[in-house]
Parts: structure tokens; sequence; C-alpha cells
């Protein structure tokens, strides 16, 4: 009798524990669809914010604020310098604290500087807002991808990391829009109140629908002075990128910001080699994929941004496009990015092959619409665009995931800090080699300096298709 009383526990005993963790593997579950959607909600928002300034930039001119041209400038690019120059340390600062309360807190300061940007009675004011928001947004993308690595298994990990960046890929995509339908028939106002109402129902969502995780022991340490001098470093060299198109490459503002941020940089590099607990160890660029895969996500955005920054000026200049229709005349662009991720995600090809490729299609759609003009078809210039987003979307998945793969499980939200950086700097300078190369095209028209912009970006993409397609070729 003590016989069978023992075995039936035995038999009984194995399928319990394996049971209870078979569905959380594959998480099919609806809280999980509702935790990826929430997050990539909170990306698509904090990275909209980018590119919807840009379409408001004639209504600000006109608007009682009456702000003066870097007061203007500096309307657009706070929110980007404060944003890319604090990812990092944000990214670092949810790690050790807790991602979860690192995103409500980012959705918190978005909100606090959307209302303040849009109460706004001076410039001064304005630019203080988009500052505060910026720093937001600083918390908010490295929370949302640590998370997601956190959350999802080995195997939904693909599938997680190309919807976030479809995500913020999209973001700008619908910064574009929501900006030109608020320039045509808002007030600039409009675009800030809108986002209050909004972060809030994402905190609630992110409140109810997205799990804590662990925080490790050994999650990345805060080291203050290395926070200092990356920051700056960073700050430093966003300030010459976003503001040499105004004061030249080689004006003396704009060298001695690239001398500090350089300086700034150099010392944060000595200060992490010697430190015991730094931000992080320098020496993870030590290997050739993340080198490559780095560089590869920069290039990417410096492609795409640049692309932002002229195709408004085409279709209104050029093509007589109002504001709105201008926004959406840009859709095209996100018919890549959403169904290409799906087949690169379930192609089990080599990532050379998918990073490279992708760049090469991103520099060859920008060639071709160099070759735009005012008598081009918008079929045609729409299939350029096509060609663009189709490239975007096989390479930016397998980038964000050789970056953010690259450090340990621990260290999620530094790496999706670093993965973001490098988005920004890269759209930032896009930005900046168009403009510049614009204003150096004037007395050629307009379509002069886009043709000469657009090419120099596309062989610049081109060639560090190259580069990136070698790095991948050695071993990890």
């Amino acid at each position: 009798m003590p016989s069978p009383a023992l075995k039936p526990p035995t038999p009984s005993a194995p399928p319990a524990p394996s049971a209870s963790p078979a569905p959380a593997s594959p998480s099919p579950s609806p809280l999980k669809r509702s935790t990826l959607l929430t997050l990539c909600a909170c990306v698509l928002v904090a990275q909209g914010m980018v590119a919807a300034i840009n379409l408001l930039v004639p209504q600000l001119t006109s608007s009682g604020l009456h702000p003066s041209s870097s007061e203007l400038l500096w309307t657009v690019d706070a929110y980007v310098i404060v944003f890319a120059g604090l990812l990092i340390p944000a990214g670092a600062l949810g790690d050790r604290f807790g991602r979860k309360g690192a995103l409500l807190t980012g959705l918190g300061l978005f909100a606090a500087g959307a209302t303040v940007s849009a109460l706004a009675v001076s410039p001064a004011m304005l630019i203080a807002g988009r500052g505060v928001s910026g720093a937001g947004a600083a918390l908010i993308m490295p929370a949302t991808m640590s998370i997601l690595m956190r959350v999802a298994s080995q195997a939904e990990r693909p599938r997680a990391v190309a919807s976030w960046t479809l995500a913020a890929g999209l973001g700008g995509l619908t910064g574009n829009i929501g900006g030109g339908l608020v320039g045509q028939y808002l007030s600039w106002r409009a675009l800030f109140w809108v986002v209050v109402p909004l972060a809030a129902l994402l905190a609630l969502a992110v409140a109810r629908a997205v799990p804590r995780t662990d925080k490790a022991a050994e999650a990345p340490a805060l080291d203050p002075l290395g926070t200092l001098l990356l920051t700056g470093g960073l700050l430093a060299l966003l300030f010459g990128i976003i503001e040499s198109p105004m004061y030249g490459w080689t004006s003396v503002r704009i060298l001695a910001a690239f001398a500090l941020g350089a300086a700034l940089v150099g010392l944060f590099v000595a200060h992490a080699l010697r430190s015991r607990a730094p931000l992080f160890d320098p020496r993870v660029f030590a290997t050739a994929r993340l080198r490559a895969a780095t560089l590869g996500t920069a290039v990417s955005f410096f492609g795409l941004f640049s692309l932002f920054y002229v195709n408004s000026q085409y279709l209104q200049y050029e093509k007589g496009y109002g504001a709105a229709r201008a926004g959406l005349a840009i859709v095209p662009l996100t018919i890549g990015m959403v169904l290409v991720p799906k087949l690169a995600a379930r192609w089990s090809g080599p990532p050379r092959a998918v990073a490279g490729g992708g760049l090469l299609l991103i520099g060859l759609g920008l060639l071709g619409a160099s070759t735009a003009d005012g008598s081009t078809p918008y079929a045609l210039y729409a299939c350029w665009l096509l060609v663009i987003s189709a490239g975007t979307g096989l390479c930016m998945p397998t980038l964000t995931l050789s970056v953010v793969g690259s450090l340990p499980p621990h260290q999620a939200g530094l790496g999706s800090g670093l993965s973001t950086s490098a988005r920004e700097v890269g759209a930032a300078l896009g930005v900046a080699v168009t403009g510049t190369t614009l204003a150096s095209h004037a007395s050629g028209g307009f379509l002069g300096g886009m043709e000469a912009a657009l090419r120099v970006v596309a062989f610049v993409v081109i060639a560090a298709a190259a580069v990136v397609t070698l790095g991948y070729g050695r071993k990890p």
C-alpha cells in the first residue's frame, strides 16, 4: 500500500512544473500582446515629437512669441539635444532602480514638458518645455526596450525588437503627419495640448499592462562622474552638429563645441577604463559586430532624417502641396517598415546580408529620390520612398538586436540607450549635413541643393553598407 500511495504523486509532479512554464514561454496571452502594444505606443509618441515640430516652424515664426532665428532653432533642437544626450545614463538609471518606474517617470516628464510648451508666453519658456519633454523621452526609449528584452523569451525577441524598431520608425512619420495637420488646421499649441492626455493614457496603460522586471544586483553603476562626462560630451557634440548649418562647420563656436565634446568623451573613456564600476565599459567596442551595428544604426537614421528634412520642402515648394498633404504624402515610407520586418524576423539568413542589404537599399532609394524635380510624378517619387522603406525595415531590427544583444541582459536598458543614441546622433548629423549642403547650393535653387544633398548622403550610406557588411562578417 505505501508503494501505490507514493507512485501517483511521482508521475503527476513532473507535469505540474513543466505545464506551468509552457504557457509563459511562448506567452501568446492577451497580456503579452497588450504589453507589446503599450510599449510600442510609448516609443512612437516619444519619437514622433522629434519630427512634429518641424512642420510648425512657419506658424511659430509668425506667432505672438516672435522668436528670433536662433530661438526658433533651439525650439526645434532642445528636445533632440536633451533626448540624445541623456539616453545612456537614463538607460542605466532604469536598469538600476526599475524599468517600469523609469518609464512612468519619463511619461510624467514628457507630459510636464508639453504643458510648459503649450502655456509658453516666451520663446525661453517654450524651449525649456521642449527640453523637459526631451528628458522624459530619454527615460522612455531605453526603458521600453529593456522591459521587452527581460519579458520576451529568446524565441520572441526578434519579433519584439522588430515591433519596437517599427514603432520608432513610424514615430517619425506620425510626427510628420500630425505636425502637418496641426500646422494647417490648428494652433501650434494644440500639438502640445494633445500630448498631455495622451501621455496620461499611456501611463495608465503602462501601470496596468506592463509587468515589473527584476532589478539585478549587477545592474550598471550610477557613476556620477562618468555620467557627467559622457552626457556633457554628447551634448557638446550634438550642439556642434545641429548648429553647424547656421554658423558654419569651421566657425569658432562649432569647432569649440566639437573640441569640448571630444575632450569630455575622451576623459570619460579614460575614467571608465580605470573605474571599478563605470557607467559602461568602452572596451565593449572591441567587438567588431557591435561597432558595425552601431555604425549601421547611426547611418540608417542619417539617411532617413536627411530625407525627412528635404521631403516637406520639396513637396511644398516644388509640388505645391499644403502642410497636411505634404505630411500624408510620405506615408509610403510606412509600407516597407510594416511588412519587411515580419519577413526578416522569419528569415534565417546571415545578419550581415540583412544589415548590409538594408543599408544598400536605403542608399539606392536616396539616389533615386535625388533625381526628383517639379515635373516628377508623385507615383515615381513614392516608388523611391518604398525602396528606402524596405531597406529600413530590413536592417533596423537586426542592427538594434545586435547592439542590445552585445551587452548582458541586466544592461538591456544601457544597450537600448546606446542604440537610440546612435539613432539620434545619426538623425542630427543627417539634418545638419543636408542643411549645410542646401545652403551652399542656394544660388542654384532648392532642387539643385536637394539633388546634391541626397547624393552626398546616399554615397555615405552605400559606403557604410560595405563597412557594416565587413564588420558582421567577422566572428562576434
